[in-house]
């Protein structure tokens, strides 16, 4: 029987939680999404069960990684079946801090991401986009003191800045690229992790994805102009 993850929202009372797992001596992993979870965000957790022994899903919808052009408001929110599809899993706890927790008033700093963030692919397009993704990521490492963190692979370039920036901080984060799940027509799922590219639905639309023939093993490209 499944039982309910504790639902976390501020700071202090994360710290509580995360002191009361360290004192069992249990390892940590996160999974990093920002909500409106499906099969492959189940695969991460899965994956992150089979590494420690506590798993901690994050929801938060980043707003500073969405360009001007693309509508934070409309992100989908699902948050009753976000829940119940974790507890389903078993995952011990969900941290949803909300923006202002985030990024208070005041807040003034950010990570500039160079290497693996300047090699040409999405950061052509949305160059904004991994700044905003590292900010985000580091600040969840250090709220959460993970021993492990999960990515989807699909996202290859953002495993290799999150990878590169938790080397280069000395964040003490083990981060770990996880198979892509894909449907059954062969479009890779888009995992909406805290530093995947925001698109209307979650998923790759339908019909333009068959237009782009996945069987040839191209890269896809969404409506919002993101390489899939």
């Amino acid at each position: 029987m499944s039982r309910s993850p504790m639902i976390v929202r501020t700071v202090p009372a994360l710290r509580r939680a995360l002191d009361r797992i360290r004192a069992k001596k249990a390892t940590i992993a996160l999974v990093p999404t920002m909500g409106a979870l499906h099969d492959g965000h189940v695969s991460l957790v899965r994956l992150a069960k089979r590494r420690a022994a506590k798993v901690i899903v994050s929801i938060f919808v980043n707003p500073t990684q969405f360009a001007p052009t693309e509508d934070f408001g409309s992100y989908p929110r699902t948050w009753k079946a976000d829940v119940a599809r974790l507890a389903a899993e078993d995952v011990d706890l969900i941290w949803n801090p909300d923006v202002k927790t985030m990024y208070p008033d005041g807040f003034a700093t950010r990570i500039l991401t160079e290497g693996p963030a300047t090699a040409g692919l999405e950061d052509r397009l949305r160059p904004h986009f991994f700044g905003g993704v590292a900010t985000v990521v580091g600040k969840l490492f250090t709220q959460c003191r993970p021993d492990f963190a999960v990515f989807g692979e699909k996202d290859f370039q953002q495993l290799r800045v999150v990878t590169r920036m938790a080397g280069d901080l000395d964040l003490g984060v083990k981060v770990i690229g996880s198979k892509t799940v894909r449907e059954r027509d062969g479009l890779a799922q888009c995992l909406s992790v805290a530093g995947s590219a925001p698109d209307s639905a979650g998923t790759i639309p339908r019909d333009e994805g068959k237009r782009q023939a996945p069987a040839r093993g191209r890269r896809h490209q969404g409506r919002d102009g993101r390489r899939r």
